[in-house]
């Protein structure tokens, strides 16, 4: 079973660090005239976390999300205080080892699903030991 290495870090929530910020909506169809450019600041901290205490940030290594836009590298947002549901991404803990992987719940029981042909789906039973450790809210990643 590949599990995925997962690297965990909390957000400083302490940082006065702001990021120049332009909130009016860049086209990605046609061209539109430029607002003289009305900028603000946007702490990337408290922008990407609904509640700061439940929030961590986590690098991924490996590519079995490859095909949910999760890629090696990309740092995912993680709310803990979010509950699990059918179909989100979630970080899990099974078996001793982190693995970030889509829940899916059917009729047979509770399956972590790839986004990637290239592994299997894992399915979870009561012999194993299992958490749902935090639920994926954004993904940022570099292009």
């Amino acid at each position: 079973m590949p599990i995925s290495k997962l690297t965990f870090l909390k957000p400083d929530f302490d940082s006065e660090l702001k990021i120049p910020y332009i909130d009016y909506g860049v086209s990605a169809g046609f061209p539109s005239p430029a607002l003289d450019f009305m900028e603000t600041a946007i702490d990337l901290n408290k922008a990407l976390s609904d509640n700061q205490v439940a929030t961590f940030y986590i690098k991924v290594e490996g590519n079995s999300m490859v095909n949910a836009g999760i890629d090696d590298k990309d740092v995912l947002v993680v709310d803990r205080s979010i509950e699990p549901q059918n179909n989100k991404i979630a970080i899990c803990f099974i078996d001793g080892s982190f693995t970030v992987k889509r829940l899916k719940l059917d009729k047979t029981g509770l399956w972590l699903m790839p986004e990637n042909p290239k592994y299997e789906p894992i399915k979870v039973t009561d012999e194993n030991q299992f958490v749902v450790w935090g639920i994926v809210t954004y993904v940022i990643k570099k292009v």
